[in-house]
């Protein structure tokens, strides 16, 4: 593979730090790389595979001469650059959800819908982390069975909302532990020794008294799969865990899938890994998934009130397998 010209909007982020990472540990074969982001981090530097560089301003010139940009600076921002970047011939990979449900933008996940990077036409959209964990699962249950109905609840991580988040989280851990009432400046609650049932936090909910994160895992599972017959409900809740989302996944068949079929389908598939004995208490935890771009999958088993049902319990990295490591993958498709 020859070396491409590489561009990180929004470097100094906590996915934008990790995307570097990762086209590090990768090999990714960069051949110069230009670290964007606002002017609030002018002046800063990063490091990258043993050299200083130094962060540049975002602007709409930022793209002449390079091949692939890996975007990680929210949704306005992806909106305002992803196309200008485009018409400079750069290929845009967006993690915000700016161009997700954009027709004319595939929305990726290299190990289930890998062909539909192919279609791009600048841009490609990086699905929702708790959506990819997701389907990295149903996607080899649906080639076997056909998926009819998935019932969702999520326990999300707090590095998904940010650094701000984070050291809310450690800020309000130690004001609890030490008798201060704790303040809250990034969620609506408190988030540590909490649970929040709203995400993202700043979001109203709409008229159907779904979230906006609930409804993304509805229609970008749909796109991604390419089937507009899955029906999704989720339950979207933000929990004092640092990093690593888990999710509860109910799931019905159109063909009835045992759990231990599930088992050897799930142990064959790609980027999953299963761990799956609760007798000697192993399953999948979010400690477990840090670090590492692969899906975990666990408890699974048959649902007692369902005849052509499974439970699973789904774990991995938010930063990784939800963002950083499935935009590294995607570049690595073109």
């Amino acid at each position: 593979m020859s070396g491409k010209n590489v561009a990180v909007a929004g470097a100094t982020g906590l996915v934008g730090q990790q995307i570097l990472q990762t086209l590090e540990s990768r090999d990714f074969p960069v051949n110069s790389i230009k670290l964007l982001a606002s002017s609030r981090s002018e002046g800063k530097t990063l490091q990258f595979r043993g050299e200083t560089i130094p962060v540049e301003v975002l602007d709409e010139g930022s793209f002449k001469g390079m091949d692939i940009a890996l975007f990680s600076a929210g949704g306005a921002t992806s909106k305002r650059f992803a196309p200008a970047a485009a018409r400079d011939g750069c290929i845009v990979i967006d993690n915000s959800s700016a161009w997700r449900m954009d027709p004319e933008v595939p929305l990726v996940v290299p190990e289930v819908n890998a062909a539909a990077a192919g279609k791009h036409k600048g841009i490609i959209a990086n699905p929702n982390c708790s959506t990819i964990q997701m389907v990295m699962v149903l996607k080899p249950l649906h080639d076997e069975a056909v998926v009819k109905r998935v019932v969702v609840a999520t326990y999300q991580a707090v590095s998904g909302a940010g650094v701000k988040a984070l050291e809310e989280l450690e800020t309000q851990s130690r004001d609890i532990l030490e008798g201060r009432e704790p303040r809250c400046e990034v969620f609506p609650h408190p988030i540590a020794f909490n649970c929040i049932p709203q995400i993202p936090q700043s979001d109203a909910f709409d008229s159907s008294g779904y979230t906006t994160e609930e409804l993304k895992m509805l229609n970008e599972t749909r796109k991604i799969m390419g089937d507009d017959g899955i029906r999704v409900t989720a339950t979207t809740v933000r929990v004092p865990v640092h990093t690593g989302h888990s999710e509860a996944v109910n799931v019905e068949t159109a063909k009835k899938i045992s759990a231990e079929r599930a088992r050897e389908i799930l142990s064959q598939a790609p980027g999953v890994v299963v761990l799956d004995n609760p007798e000697c208490q192993l399953y999948p935890t979010a400690q477990q998934a840090r670090g590492s771009g692969d899906t975990y999958v666990g408890r699974i088993r048959d649902d007692l009130s369902h005849p052509s049902a499974l439970d699973l319990w789904i774990v991995s990295d938010n930063l990784l397998k939800g963002a950083a490591y499935n935009a590294v993958q995607i570049a690595e498709l073109l």
